[in-house]
């Protein structure tokens, strides 16, 4: 006859593994916590008209917080220094703008007659070219085209209400975060407070350190921003000078301008400096200064980004080109202009809440 404690061990050796209970515990909690990652993703892509432009009004109230904080320390009223600061700015770049206007307006009328005498070119090398496209063919393709337009009035129509309508939404968009930048200058830390009030007690003074940590990283990130803006535009204008492109200023302007728009300013701006080389002196021009820009968005991404940004954001540079990858693959431009500063804020505000546990180790020497 079996014992008690014999019988008794099938149903023990039954039991769940306590390894199994804690991983069922975190799957759960896991999925709840990604439910409500989710949710919120949701309220801010639905929101996204209103979402998008504070995000941008955080990220300019970034980079002019340092003019901001110098004109604060003279005692500025809050209101005055925030509006100096945004006029200062406007200024600088109406000054740029208007300073480049002067130069393409100089060189427009040179530049359009080698544009007509490079169509000129472009058509006799068609026609005598390898392809051996005559004149006749090209009639009959500029026919078919204007046939195609006449029969697609209604979709190009519609296509020209949509970006009109797309156009609308972006000076909104823009007319929101000007206005928040506005107000973020001027009470930034007012508005901070009537949000952090709003914590239990206990939790406020750790919540404020980390936030004040997070600010931090997130200002330096911005000025990273501009330099690695900076080493583009002067990549991009040195080529241009060295090739003795037209308007090599105004691609300095555009490139450093469009820098901050992730992939499509690159480009944007590498596309215009290729057509003013294949306008001004061919395509093999057209060519070197496309290895140029090659070499200059690539830089970007796989150096100065990762380097710079990385280290104003005390993230691994690995980390911050996964993160790009990670943001354009989810929300597109949007995504990629708004993951580093996120990473940068976020690693900085875990780590501002317990400083001594959280903080980065110190290399040891040799």
């Amino acid at each position: 006859m079996r014992s008690a404690s014999s019988r008794r061990r099938p149903v023990a050796d039954r039991r769940v593994p306590v390894g199994l209970i804690t991983a069922s515990e975190w799957a759960w909690r896991g999925l709840l916590v990604a439910a409500a990652l989710a949710g919120i993703w949701w309220l801010i892509t639905y929101f996204s008209g209103v979402t998008v432009p504070l995000a941008v009004a955080v990220l300019l109230t970034a980079l002019l917080a340092p003019i901001n904080s110098r004109l604060r320390t003279w005692r500025w009223p809050g209101p005055l220094a925030a509006i100096s600061t945004l006029l200062l700015t406007a200024l600088v770049l109406a000054g740029v703008f208007f300073a480049i206007g002067t130069q393409v307006v100089k060189e427009w009328p040179q530049l359009f007659d080698k544009a007509v005498a490079g169509i000129g070119t472009l058509l006799g090398w068609l026609a005598s070219g390898p392809l051996h496209i005559d004149q006749a063919q090209l009639d009959g393709y500029y026919a078919q085209l204007t046939e195609w337009v006449n029969n697609s009035r209604a979709d190009l129509a519609s296509m020209v209400a949509a970006a009109g309508v797309g156009v609308g939404h972006f000076f909104a968009g823009f007319a929101i975060a000007l206005i928040a930048t506005f107000f973020f200058l001027a009470s930034g830390q007012r508005i901070w407070e009537s949000i952090l009030r709003v914590l239990p007690s206990h939790y406020q003074e750790r919540t404020g350190r980390a936030a004040a940590n997070g600010w931090t990283s997130l200002v330096a990130y911005m000025r990273a921003q501009v330099l690695v803006a900076l080493v583009d535009a002067l990549g991009i204008l040195i080529g241009a000078l060295v090739l003795q492109l037209p308007m090599a200023w105004a691609l300095f302007a555009l490139t450093f301008i469009t820098a901050f728009i992730p992939v499509v300013g690159a480009v944007l701006a590498g596309t215009v400096a290729c057509a003013l080389a294949l306008v001004s002196y061919g395509p093999v021009t057209a060519l070197i200064m496309l290895a140029i820009t090659v070499f200059v968005v690539q830089a970007e991404g796989h150096f100065l980004q990762p380097i710079l940004l990385g280290r104003a954001a005390s993230l691994h540079p690995l980390a911050v080109l996964i993160g790009l990858a990670v943001g354009a693959t989810i929300a597109g431009i949007v995504g990629a202009l708004l993951v580093i500063p996120v990473l940068a804020f976020g690693t900085a505000f875990i780590r501002g809440l317990d400083p001594q546990r959280l903080q980065e180790p110190t290399p040891s020497r040799p």
